[in-house]
């Protein structure tokens, strides 16, 4: 068991006055199984008074309005969070053959029908699936099958800032063989999907910092990763892009079919000029 605290800043800047800002976050980290939030605190500059509801998929969202002239929108969340490493593993009382039955059977791929669609992001194209069916899947335990798929993806994908942007797709994706954690998730899911297996994309942070040697450099930020459902087991997690299994370091914010479902902050304002984005995020490890 690990206490994390989790600072995360968001700061716009406008080039003119702004007005009629019109906002959803999706900031506040879920308590289940593996993880439980005892504080949480959302603040704006300038202040702003909340409408809180929980979305299709039980994320909690908090949505606010700023009607006056303003050049600087500042969204501030603080939070205080015990996790656990992920010690239930999943148990299959079916043999593989019969597990694929199930996954590929009409009421299973109805149940699960929104995770199990493909999406603007997870759209399959012929080279996808090629590369899907190269990850062989008869024989195979389920649980064994999803850690040869974050392997495969994280082996022949290289972690790459500059070569995508929050819009590339799994296709493009795979043509530039480059990526950053939404990539990779997205990536992940796709294939998943495409086995019959029901993925959804999770939005969070990951802890980090006692990795780095105590690099003052060393900055956190947000993170994506993917949970799959094993019939019997439940959603278990997975990150393609660190080629680990989701452990005590993982904190989750929620999940949807794919990144449009669980952006962490996004929103509409009326003004003439540009804005500037501002993001900082701080994981610490509390003793």
């Amino acid at each position: 068991m690990k206490k994390l605290e989790i600072t995360h800043i968001t700061r716009y800047s406008y080039t003119d006055s702004a007005q009629d800002s019109v906002n959803e976050i999706r900031l506040t980290p879920l308590t289940d199984n593996r993880q439980s939030c005892y504080h949480h605190a959302i603040t704006t500059e300038p202040v702003s008074a909340f409408f809180t509801y929980s979305d299709y998929f039980h994320n909690r969202v908090h949505a606010f309005t700023v009607n006056k002239l303003h050049r600087e929108l500042t969204i501030k969340m603080v939070s205080t969070v015990v996790t656990h490493e992920n010690n239930n593993n999943p148990v299959s009382l079916r043999s593989s053959y019969e597990d694929k039955a199930l996954r590929y059977g009409d009421d299973f791929q109805n149940e699960y029908a929104e995770y199990l669609l493909p999406t603007s992001y997870t759209g399959l194209t012929p080279e996808l699936k090629a590369y899907s069916d190269a990850i062989v899947d008869d024989g195979v335990p389920l649980y064994d099958l999803l850690q040869t798929i974050y392997t495969t993806i994280n082996r022949d994908f290289t972690y790459d800032v500059s070569a995508t942007s929050v819009q590339t797709t799994v296709g493009e994706m795979l043509k530039l063989r480059r990526g950053v954690c939404q990539d990779y998730s997205h990536f992940m899911i796709t294939i998943c999907r495409e086995k019959g297996i029901p993925a959804r994309y999770v939005s969070g942070y990951h802890f980090v910092g006692d990795l780095q040697g105590g690099s003052a450099d060393f900055t956190q930020a947000s993170h994506a990763w993917v949970e799959c459902l094993i019939p019997g087991s439940g959603w278990f997690g997975y990150d393609p892009t660190n080629n680990c299994e989701v452990n005590w370091r993982y904190i989750k914010l929620g999940h949807g079919r794919d990144y449009n479902d669980i952006v962490p902050v996004k929103g509409v304002y009326r003004g003439s000029g540009t804005q500037d984005l501002e993001v900082i995020v701080d994981v610490k490890l509390v003793e």
